[in-house]
């Protein structure tokens, strides 16, 4: 049985890149469940509409897409709260402690992540880039 886990947006967003190895990994990741937050749907969308040039309907159907095959948690106070606790601790950006605060408070253990260090014990929750 696979660890609870979570996906960082730059995981999800090569589910529409043009490299298919990547593509592929990121749709099995998918296809487990996984969680992502709230903050994942919203960066997706704009990376979707701003970096890719995709228009906003198409961007919207591939958020709520994805959204069906996630569990969406929230970020909340209590989350924010965590992700400056995390920030003090670990030195990440606040955005990138956000995610980790949100999968640490999902009951996560390991991070889906291409742009944190690989292999790293963060409290509860391990670091793992799923294209090395």
């Amino acid at each position: 049985m696979l660890e609870r886990f979570f996906l960082d947006t730059n995981v999800v967003v090569y589910l529409l890149a043009d490299d298919p190895a990547k593509a592929l990994r990121a749709e099995g990741l998918l296809a487990a469940r996984p969680c992502i937050s709230t903050q994942v749907v919203n960066e997706f969308i704009n990376i979707c509409t701003r970096k890719l040039g995709i228009d906003r309907a198409a961007a919207h159907a591939s958020a709520r897409s994805l959204m069906a095959h996630c569990e969406v948690v929230p970020v909340s106070a209590t989350t924010l709260s965590e992700a400056m606790r995390l920030g003090e601790r670990y030195g990440y950006s606040h955005w990138d402690c956000l995610i980790l605060a949100a999968a640490q408070l999902a009951g996560c253990r390991v991070l889906y992540s291409e742009d944190m260090q690989h292999g790293q014990q963060l409290d509860s929750l391990r670091v793992h880039d799923p294209f090395r």
